[in-house]
């Protein structure tokens, strides 16, 4: 018997005899990898807050059938490293059932394979670079693909600030930050716009005046910006700064309620896409900002959105798991379970769609959902129609 799910030897000893709910219920530990310190935390520490806000439902609901969730989180540090180790840890020492996480495409690339190896699902809610559900079949994501998002988040620019050619601006070192710059390029060449210049930077720089300074030089209606919130806020000031006041259409990086206490009044037009949006007036989602606001005292964002509903998602495919209590086993009952949920939550009606490998065979499994195009406006996030 692992010790994955009971809580003493006494409950494993029970529920081998078909005793334990007679007697205690038991709990279903579940992995989550989360960048909790370093850069990334500006998404992580909401991306954990949107884990917990979910568990204490769901437990205060009568978690899974009767039994608790527990969640395991361990800090990845948003690096590569770290979150090859987290996930060793949490697969192979914390025996859990499942792992969510990490918070960055690029850790995920080096991460989900451990979980593939392993037969134990990796579900990411933050990872919307390309190949990520390529890994394999235990690899899911709910957090919708940049190459879904960024053809609508332009084509909603350039109807509503008449963009006709833009410059382009990405960061050329990081797996997120390079293949938003490839969707981007894609839906500009489909969408036949003109690109003035492409710029370039790396993860950790500050100054970004000689790279905005030819963008000014070049005259463009926009920027396209692939970005991670931590180079991507002070683009936008260091762009207002010299007089460069255009609209900027960001990726995923970008959308995050910190670029209004990072960016302050210069966050103004940035133009981006997700499926959840803090205007979106929802039962569902209202009920979730509501909760989310009394517990932790501040606003949430898409990364707390799309982890809440996360764990939703796979609660659904737990409830229809028959645990054996024989970790191999179960893991893959969950794996099965979890491509047939279908879920309406904070980010509307949720579905898996199955991916392809390099070689065209089935994959892991991405999230099918429409984006909705926000801009930026007085330290707030519009819905654009």
């Amino acid at each position: 018997m692992h010790a994955y799910r009971f809580k003493s030897p006494l409950i494993a000893l029970l529920a081998a005899a078909g005793l334990a709910g007679a007697a205690q219920a038991a709990d279903l530990k579940i992995g989550v990898a989360e960048a909790l310190s370093g850069g990334a935390a500006q998404y992580g520490a909401a991306i954990r807050n949107g884990f917990q806000l979910a568990a204490d439902e769901i437990n205060a609901a009568g978690g899974i059938n009767g039994n608790k969730i527990q969640l395991v989180v361990e800090d990845e540090q948003g690096k590569k490293e770290e979150a090859i180790n987290v996930f060793k840890k949490l697969i192979f020492q914390d025996n859990v059932l499942l792992v969510f996480g990490p918070t960055l495409s690029n850790s995920a690339q080096a991460a989900d394979p451990i979980a593939q190896a392993a037969k134990t699902v990796a579900f990411g809610t933050s990872n919307t670079a390309d190949g990520i559900t390529s890994i394999g079949d235990y690899v899911f994501r709910n957090s919708v693909t940049e190459a879904d998002v960024l053809p609508e988040t332009i084509k909603t620019a350039v109807r509503k600030a008449g963009v006709k050619k833009v410059a382009v601006l990405y960061g050329n070192d990081d797996v997120f930050t390079k293949s938003g710059y490839d969707n981007f390029k894609k839906a500009l060449e489909d969408l036949k716009i003109p690109v003035t210049t492409t710029e370039t930077f790396a993860k950790g720089d500050v100054d970004f005046k000689a790279q905005l300074t030819k963008i000014k030089a070049t005259n463009p209606d926009a920027i396209v910006l692939s970005a991670l919130i931590a180079e991507g806020a002070p683009i936008m000031v260091q762009a207002r700064q010299i007089g460069l006041n255009v609209p900027v259409s960001g990726g995923n990086g970008m959308n995050s309620t910190k670029i209004f206490d990072l960016a302050k009044d210069k966050s103004d037009g940035l133009y981006v896409g997700s499926p959840w949006s803090s205007s979106n007036a929802t039962a569902e989602n209202t009920k979730f900002i509501k909760a989310y606001t009394a517990k932790y005292n501040a606003a949430p964002d898409q990364f707390a959105a799309q982890s809440y509903d996360a764990l939703y998602i796979a609660a659904q495919a737990l409830k229809t798991v028959k645990f054996t209590g024989k970790l191999p086993a179960d893991r893959k009952a969950v794996r099965d379970a979890l491509p047939n949920v279908k879920w309406t939550g904070a980010t509307g009606a949720f579905a898996f769609r199955r991916a392809s490998d390099k070689n065209g065979k089935p994959a892991g499994y991405d999230a099918d959902q429409k984006p909705i195009v926000s801009v930026t406006k007085a330290g707030h996030f519009v819905i654009e129609k």
